[in-house]
């Protein structure tokens, strides 16, 4: 098995939303925000290579909305997709699988491309990844999450008949190296992939720790749908990390890809980070 970042580009937030109850006072220490209250953050993929499949965790928001929407966003740098595929020596068409951890257009925006105005699967040769009640409360979205779940990002996958539910009954699914646990404190089961590399256990912590920053367990933003499930399924988390030297994958941290942990007299906080390729 090999592992790589890729960096599908950086965008913006509004550092309130981001760290919800917690004071701007404490976290603008950790992650200045800018003029406009707004902080960095990545839109960071994992690429796993394994058993003879290539495949990409999270795919970014992708540039087929219109620009109304992304100004929302502060879309900025040089970093893409193809860009970040091309210096590991991969392109679009050797992807076979796209696993979404949510439909969320920051994380599956990117799964869909427009050619001449048609909607079509971003790779070609892949097949993606979600589960049912993931992809049934993206379909019936809540007020608080409609504009996260856009229909141009989703259906066409099920146009395509490139769309697979993981934990169906369907004989085919992903590589055993690529274990998968839910979360719903962010948005209903959310998945969040863990893989055995190199002897230890990488887990891409996908929005339920989306940057180093928000490792303490009340820092939690203000987008998820129930924060104190958030809060539960982070604690249980990181002790368990913690207990089992986890590597932390992180997809939205501008800075730092990968951390390990330790305890302190403050609770569990960072231990070291690290690139991916160091590991």
């Amino acid at each position: 098995m090999n592992l790589y970042a890729i960096v599908n580009g950086y965008f913006k937030l509004d550092g309130g939303a981001m760290f919800g109850v917690v004071p701007k006072t404490i976290w603008s220490k950790i992650v200045p925000a800018d003029e406009n209250n707004l902080v960095r953050l990545a839109m960071r993929s994992l690429l796993i290579e394994d058993e003879g499949r290539l495949i990409l965790v999270d795919t970014g928001i992708g540039d087929k909305q219109d620009q109304k929407l992304m100004r929302h966003y502060y879309l900025h740098g040089d970093d893409s997709t193809d860009k970040s595929l091309a210096a590991h020596g991969f392109s679009r068409d050797d992807i076979t699988d796209v696993y979404l951890t949510h439909l969320h257009l920051d994380h599956a925006g990117g799964a869909v491309k427009i050619i001449s105005g048609e909607y079509l699967p971003a790779f070609s040769n892949a097949k993606y990844w979600t589960n049912q009640s993931q992809w049934d409360w993206a379909m019936n979205p809540n007020d608080r999450e409609r504009s996260s779940f856009l229909k141009e990002n989703l259906l066409p996958l099920q146009e395509h008949k490139v769309l697979h539910f993981l934990n169906s009954d369907s004989q085919d699914q992903l590589p055993k190296s690529v274990s998968t646990r839910i979360s719903s404190g962010h948005t209903e089961s959310m998945m969040i992939p863990a893989l055995q590399y190199k002897n230890r256990t990488v887990v891409y912590i996908a929005d339920l720790i989306p940057t180093a920053a928000h490792i303490p367990v009340p820092y939690v933003p203000g987008y998820d749908v129930s924060p104190l499930l958030t809060m539960k399924e982070k604690a249980v988390f990181l002790t368990e990390a913690l207990d089992n030297e986890y590597i932390l994958f992180f997809g939205h941290d501008a800075d730092i890809e990968c951390c390990t942990l330790q305890s302190t007299e403050k609770g569990i906080r960072v231990r070291e980070t690290f690139p991916i390729s160091a590991i």
